[in-house]
């Protein structure tokens, strides 16, 4: 997966990974798990915006742990 393909499906896997980066309370991480709980388009569009916005380590740190399952 890259930066810039984030479906609905990673959004909760990217939350979980972001909790244990960031913290549960972190904006990012509850824009993520909002938009893997609704699935709404406006829920997806923030969490990736705010996702993209998140220093480069803390992106690669997400996605390596994704890609660790």
């Amino acid at each position: 997966m890259d930066e810039g393909s984030i479906d609905q499906a990673a959004m909760g896997k990217l939350a979980s990974a972001l909790t244990f980066l960031r913290g549960a309370d972190d904006p990012t991480t509850v824009a993520l798990r909002s938009a893997a709980a609704s699935g709404k388009p406006a829920d997806i569009k923030k969490a990736r915006a705010l996702f993209l916005k998140l220093k480069p380590s803390d992106r690669k740190g997400a996605l390596a742990m994704l890609q660790e399952d």
